[in-house]
C-alpha cells in the first residue's frame, strides 16, 4: 500500500468549522463520497462541518466548492467564505479578494471586526405565519414559531429570541445536522426579519458558537465577524 500527503488548513468561524483544500497551490484528489465522508469525520478524519475546495477561476481570485459532512453538495456558505477570504487575503497579499460560487461572485475584506463578505442577494420565496423561506444560493427556512414540521431538504434557522436588533437562533444544516453557526443562515434570518418588519437595519445574530453582524439590505447582504485558523497539517491518503 502506498500513500500520499495532502496539505490542509482547518479554520472556524463562531464554531462552524471547515477543512480547506487549496487547489490553487496543491493537486486535489477526486472528491468521492468516501473521501469526503472520511476527511470530515471527527474520529477517523480531520473533522469538520463542511469541506471547502479552492480551484482556479477566470472570474475571481478562486472558485469554492462546498461539501457537507455527508458528502452532499452545498451552494453557499457565509462562514466558509469568510474563512477562505482570510486565507486568500494572506496568501495573495491583497486587501480584498473575490470568490466565485456557482451562482454568484462575492468579495471578502478585512475589517476591524474580522472578515466581512458581500453575500449578494437574498430572495423571499414563501411565507407562512410560522416561517419565511429565503434563498441565498442555498435554501433556508427561518422559523419564528415551532408549530410546523421542519423540512429536511432545507437549512433551518429557529429564532429563539429577539431583543431589538439582537437575534438569537439555533441551526440545523441540511447535510451537516446541528451546527454551532451558519453564516448564510444568519443572513437568511436577517432577510426574513427585514421582510416581516418592512424596514432594513443591521442585525446582531447570536448563534450557539458566537455572534456575527449582518448589514446592507436584501439586495446585497454583508456578513461580518471573526474567523480563526485552528491548525494546518498534512492529511495522509492511502492508495
Amino acid at each position: 500500500m502506498t500513500s500520499t500527503t495532502l496539505p490542509f488548513t482547518k479554520m472556524q468561524a463562531q464554531g462552524n468549522d471547515f477543512v480547506i483544500l487549496n487547489g490553487l497551490t496543491d493537486d486535489i484528489p477526486d472528491c468521492t463520497e468516501s473521501f469526503v465522508r472520511t476527511i470530515t469525520e471527527r474520529r477517523y478524519g480531520i473533522g469538520c462541518d463542511q469541506l471547502l475546495i479552492l480551484e482556479p477561476s477566470e472570474q475571481a481570485d478562486a472558485h469554492m466548492r462546498i461539501f457537507n459532512s455527508d458528502a452532499s453538495l452545498a451552494y453557499n456558505c457565509g462562514n466558509g467564505l469568510r474563512c477562505v477570504g482570510a486565507l486568500l487575503i494572506t496568501q495573495l497579499q491583497k486587501d480584498s479578494v473575490s470568490i466565485a460560487l456557482d451562482d454568484r461572485v462575492v468579495t471578502a475584506k478585512k475589517t476591524e471586526h474580522g472578515i466581512a463578505v458581500d453575500m449578494g442577494t437574498a430572495h423571499i420565496s414563501h411565507q407562512t405565519d410560522a416561517h419565511v423561506n429565503v434563498e441565498i444560493g442555498n435554501p433556508h427556512s427561518v422559523f419564528f414559531e415551532a408549530v410546523e414540521s421542519f423540512p429536511e431538504d432545507r437549512n433551518i434557522e429557529i429564532v429563539t429570541g429577539q431583543i431589538a436588533d439582537h437575534v438569537y437562533i439555533d441551526i440545523v444544516e441540511r447535510g451537516a445536522g446541528r451546527t454551532r453557526a451558519c453564516g448564510s443562515g444568519a443572513c437568511a434570518t436577517a432577510a426574513a426579519i427585514w421582510h416581516i418588519e418592512g424596514h432594513t437595519r443591521p442585525q446582531i445574530i447570536e448563534m450557539p458558537g458566537g455572534t456575527v453582524r449582518v448589514s446592507g439590505d436584501i439586495e446585497n447582504l454583508v456578513l461580518e465577524g471573526d474567523v480563526n485558523t485552528v491548525f494546518t497539517g498534512l492529511y495522509t491518503i492511502a492508495s
